[in-house]
């Protein structure tokens, strides 16, 4: 099983290519003059970015406020720069998990292959870490104030896509969409 662990990476950010509506995502980390880039499906990526804050404010919790964790990202690490070319994918991502590592105040962020065996369900974005030994792992370890920032990036990604319809809250494509709430007729970008 091919590992790549970033312990810290110089650079670790969630992006997209294409056209709204048919964009494809990545994870992206790169450090030690080497780049690895994992694909992964949108609701994946919100999913991550939900989960690392969540993450963050229950350490922040827990510690009274003493853990070195930063309400909000740190606009020194804010990353607005396109992914790293070539964009070339190692590996599907299936299932991800999360961990804080008390010992060096460090996220844990997981990414792992998809295999035939596992569903790729919402619910199961983020599950507790298991041994598979045949699938590829991206693991990297970042600072909670680099996690706040990956955070920030990976929102913002997600929410750059399609406007949502103002009725139905469905994405609008350029020539509209079928509106449940207009009874089936054709809403529009109005």
């Amino acid at each position: 099983m091919p590992v790549f662990d970033y312990d810290p990476p110089e650079r670790f950010v969630a992006g997209a290519v294409g056209q709204p509506g048919s964009r494809a995502f990545f994870l992206q980390a790169r450090g030690q003059g080497r780049m690895t880039t994992v694909g992964l499906e949108k609701f994946q990526v919100a999913v991550l970015a939900d989960r690392l804050d969540e993450l963050l404010d229950e350490v922040l919790r827990r510690s009274g406020g003493t853990a070195p964790v930063p309400a909000m990202a740190p606009v020194e690490l804010s990353d607005k720069a396109p992914l790293d070319l070539p964009i070339d994918e190692d590996f599907r991502v299936g299932t991800m998990a999360l961990a804080w590592d008390p010992d060096s105040a460090q996220v844990v962020i997981e990414a792992k292959e998809v295999t035939g065996d596992e569903d790729e369900d919402e619910d199961d974005a983020i599950e507790e870490d298991e041994d598979r030994p045949d699938s590829a792992v991206l693991r990297v370890h970042i600072s909670a104030a680099a996690a706040r920032a990956f955070t920030q990036r990976a929102l913002e990604v997600v929410a750059a896509g399609r406007p949502p319809c103002p009725l139905c809250g469905q994405p609008l494509d350029a020539e509209g969409h079928i509106c449940v709430r207009l009874n089936g007729h054709r809403g529009d970008r109005r």
